[in-house]
């Protein structure tokens, strides 16, 4: 699949960026501008960066089928079809794709030899709901969020009751694959990542998605100096537009945010500095390119990305 020429959105008169705090202005090149690279899924989620061959993974959910973006020579076509409905990635240390899967309930491993290895699909004898979003931490142990989206339907995965009864966050222990429960206080657990240190775990709860008064929040937690217990968990920032999702973190601990009008960027102080206004909804985001410094946004149908002054944990 060919993409379509380069497109900018919303720049015609400088609005493509809304500055809320002066910190911001020097995350954005002066003439950067937001483009699309590839349209024509039908829900976009979970990008992840392969340095090594200057690739892009994403799912396009509904559609059974995870894509893949070439940034040398600008083509996109199917890495996997289907794809159990996968949903989040992330790439480990030792440069293996990690992945949530919908259909299957499941957190998979793809090999260098592309063999498929299973690390999580049960806690306690129960299967899980969903997996969602998935990160690994410096130990080896990766952790991953599990509400229920992909059970509610047949649109995301295949409708069932959850046997947990809950929705939760999870760890997979590197050495002897031990599934834990590390959170139970979450309504729809959703995006998660690191702060650079790993000192700070943020992990995003979309509950508003099915309950007005739901969370619609960040949450920042303290990671035990075993690397592999929580503290804390307060309110890091509420989402103003839509819900947060997907989201990740750049060197100077600033969040680049998942959102209905684009992307949000937050001080680790928790001050909301800026956005980056995208034509339809973000779902998730991730950085790339040699220099780690070019964001690309999954956005309900396309795929979009900028360049920054930020450069990608």
């Amino acid at each position: 699949m060919a993409p379509p020429k380069d497109l900018p959105f919303g720049f015609l008169d400088g609005t493509g960026f809304e500055q809320l705090d002066p910190r911001f202005k020097g995350c954005i090149p002066g003439p950067e501008r937001l483009v699309r690279l590839w349209t024509g899924a039908r829900w976009c989620e979970g990008p992840a960066w392969f340095a090594a061959h200057r690739t892009l993974l994403w799912s396009d959910i509904p559609n059974n089928r995870m894509l893949r973006y070439d940034e040398v020579n600008g083509t996109v076509g199917v890495f996997r079809e289907p794809s159990n409905n996968t949903n989040g990635h992330t790439v480990d240390r030792q440069g293996r794709l990690v992945s949530c899967e919908h259909l299957t309930r499941r957190v998979t491993r793809t090999e260098h030899d592309g063999s498929i290895t299973v690390l999580a699909s049960h806690w306690q004898g129960k299967r899980l709901n969903s997996p969602n979003d998935v990160v690994v931490h410096s130990d080896g142990g990766v952790w991953f969020t599990d509400p229920s989206y992909g059970i509610l339907s047949d649109y995301e995965g295949l409708r069932a009751d959850s046997e947990i009864g809950a929705c939760h966050v999870y760890r997979v222990d590197p050495a002897g694959g031990e599934v834990a429960r590390m959170t139970d206080d979450f309504v729809k657990p959703n995006g998660l990542a690191f702060s650079p240190d790993e000192s700070l775990l943020y992990i995003a709860d979309t509950g508003a998605s099915h309950a007005a008064d739901g969370p619609r929040h960040i949450r920042r937690f303290r990671v035990g100096a075993d690397g592999r217990s929580l503290g804390g968990g307060e309110v890091f920032a509420e989402c103003t537009n839509g819900l947060f999702d997907g989201f990740r973190l750049d060197t100077e601990d600033r969040i680049w945010t998942s959102a209905a009008d684009g992307v949000h960027a937050y001080h680790p102080d928790g001050t909301l500095l800026g956005k980056i206004l995208v034509p339809e909804r973000v779902a998730n985001v991730c950085f790339g390119g040699p220099k780690l410094n070019r964001l690309f946004i999954c956005a309900t149908s396309s795929l979009y990305a900028i360049t920054l002054n930020a450069k990608g944990v």
